[in-house]
């Protein structure tokens, strides 16, 4: 019997997210956030650097660590230090960290002769295998709300086994498909479904691989950047509340959808000044559920669980933020 997706219930408002302590590093848009074996935050932005961040001195401490020539996005570090990047323009990366500038190297920039495009988070599986998403086959990262707007459903799910240089697909389909990660067990892979409100589940093992259900669905928001705490609760990152003239407007034909899309996109639209991020269960209930509006960081694209503090990311931000991990559940009824 396939498991019931859980649908979180209408709710007011989510519980306070605590008081956010900004953290500058010298560019724009560190738009996922992991930590390494010594407790670093690693982050990529907009001109192309990797930079290392030690956010808990002062001052902090911010250091470049590679350059990838493009844009990097969704990370991943690796058993031996190195780095996975997912850069919208060069496709998948590995990256080894170094002073100034390490060594890039790409693993997969196409799939069956097309050009990866906007590729955009990645999970690594203990025996190296590697998950990573496409967000869309119809836009580049720029034009990323052209995508929601029309709901292309081009997204992309892939696996690039160890030794291989070429990737194969998984699931085809998603509705702008964002972040990854596997299970503590590896037993399936999740992956958010940002124009879907969902988090889509791919079974790898067991009696059910190959199996695609629904982990969560109804979210409150957009999900984009996934990582995995200790407990095993899977943060995710909203980069933005649901809007209900979006979601009226993605019932309309195709036609209309591209026509709304060429008139808001010479506008400059600026998401809403509200931060939200959500801890879910590997049961797909909602252990956390956090967010405040007019805290002064914006579009929050990826959060990271570290010891007691949760760190999070932007795709418009100069900086990351931290605040305090949530000590106990707060469950969404």
């Amino acid at each position: 019997m396939t498991p019931r997706a859980h649908r979180p219930g209408r709710r007011t408002a989510p519980a306070g997210l605590p008081p956010l302590s900004r953290v500058p590093v010298g560019g724009t848009g560190p738009e996922d956030v992991v930590v390494d074996r010594e407790g670093h935050v690693i982050t990529g932005v907009e001109d192309g650097r990797i930079l290392r961040v030690r956010p808990y001195g002062r001052p902090v401490d911010v250091e470049q660590v590679a350059h990838t020539g493009g844009r990097p996005l969704g990370l991943e570090v690796l058993p031996d230090g190195r780095l996975l990047v997912c850069d919208a323009e060069r496709g998948l990366l590995r990256v080894t960290p170094g002073r100034g500038n390490g060594a890039v190297e790409v693993l997969v920039d196409s799939v069956a002769g097309a050009p990866l495009r906007f590729c955009s988070n990645a999970a690594a599986a203990a025996d190296g295998t590697v998950y990573f998403t496409v967000s869309s086959r119809r836009y580049g990262l720029q034009d990323w709300l052209g995508d929601l707007i029309e709901d292309t459903a081009t997204g992309g799910l892939f696996r690039l086994r160890p030794g291989s240089d070429a990737a194969e697909l998984l699931l085809d389909g998603l509705r702008f498909a964002n972040g990854v990660v596997l299970s503590e067990d590896e037993s399936c892979v999740v992956v958010a479904e940002s124009g879907a409100y969902r988090l889509t589940r791919l079974w790898l093992s067991g009696a059910r691989a190959g199996r695609q259900d629904t982990l969560i669905e109804n979210l409150p928001g957009f999900p984009d950047n996934l990582s995995r705490g200790a407990d095993g609760t899977i943060w995710v990152a909203l980069a933005g509340p649901r809007q209900a003239p979006l979601d009226w407007l993605r019932q309309a034909p195709v036609g209309v959808r591209r026509a709304v899309w060429r008139i808001v996109r010479p506008l400059r639209v600026r998401p809403r000044p509200v931060a939200r991020v959500m801890g879910v269960g590997p049961d797909g209930r909602a252990r956390h559920d956090l967010g405040r509006r007019r805290v002064g960081y914006r579009m929050v694209t990826s959060v990271h669980a570290c010891g007691s503090a949760l760190v999070l990311g932007s795709l418009l931000e100069d900086g990351i933020a931290v605040c305090a991990a949530p000590v106990s559940e707060d469950v969404i009824s």
